[in-house]
């Protein structure tokens, strides 16, 4: 009885949880209320109060949540680059993968909110790069490192080369639509275009002679 009770609150939670997350993309944190979120999950505002005390730590655990979105980059990383023995190929794969998924409408989106609501949640912020986007680095980071033993990659600092390589792959698209809106419409080809070009770049910097 009490695992199916706790069932139904683990479902009563997530159900609140998704039908917050749109509002909040939407409304940004001023403008979100709690009885907008507790009509659009079909609970009464006293439900909503029973999991989450108040709109900031349903916000805060909206955003912690939601840091899978971008986690799952670094599984990317690992499973393309691990045993890579064809760097242009594996590195273009990933390229196009990592692209399609930073510029997805809902992560840009949720980057958008977080952004935006930095000065207000710093630490949440902070916490929210640090689990995901920065936890992706970390993982290139050392696949780098790996790939430079193997004698595939000339790099130094491997952390820095993993900078660079999403920088090259981000810097355009994404800032683009951070300043034109979420409609700024990139086609896959456009995006296959630009992870071609990042990793001719970054290859032509630090592919070791006749890896690439």
């Amino acid at each position: 009885m009490a695992a199916e009770e706790d069932g139904r609150t683990a479902r009563k939670r997530r159900q609140i949880l998704e039908a917050a997350l749109p509002v909040f993309l939407r409304n940004g944190y001023v403008g979100t209320s709690m009885d907008e979120v507790a009509s659009l999950a079909s609970v009464s505002k006293q439900t909503v109060y029973k999991h989450f005390t108040d709109k900031e730590q349903l916000f805060t655990s909206i955003i912690l949540d939601t840091t899978g979105q971008v986690e799952g980059l670094a599984k990317m990383i690992t499973a393309a680059l691990e045993d890579s023995d064809d760097l242009e190929k594996d590195l273009g794969e990933l390229a196009r993968q990592f692209l399609a998924r930073i510029m997805s409408p809902d992560v840009l989106r949720l980057r958008r909110l977080v952004i935006a609501e930095a000065d207000r949640f710093p630490d949440l912020g902070r916490t929210w790069y640090a689990q995901g986007f920065e936890r992706s680095l970390k993982t290139m980071t050392t696949a780098f490192e790996k790939l430079t033993e193997r004698g595939l990659l000339r790099a130094d600092d491997p952390a820095l080369a993993a900078e660079h390589f999403v920088g090259l792959l981000l810097w355009i698209p994404v800032n683009k639509v951070m300043f034109s809106g979420i409609g700024e419409h990139y086609t896959r080809a456009d995006l296959e275009r630009l992870a071609e070009a990042a990793v001719a770049v970054f290859l032509r910097a630090y592919a070791s002679p006749g890896s690439a």
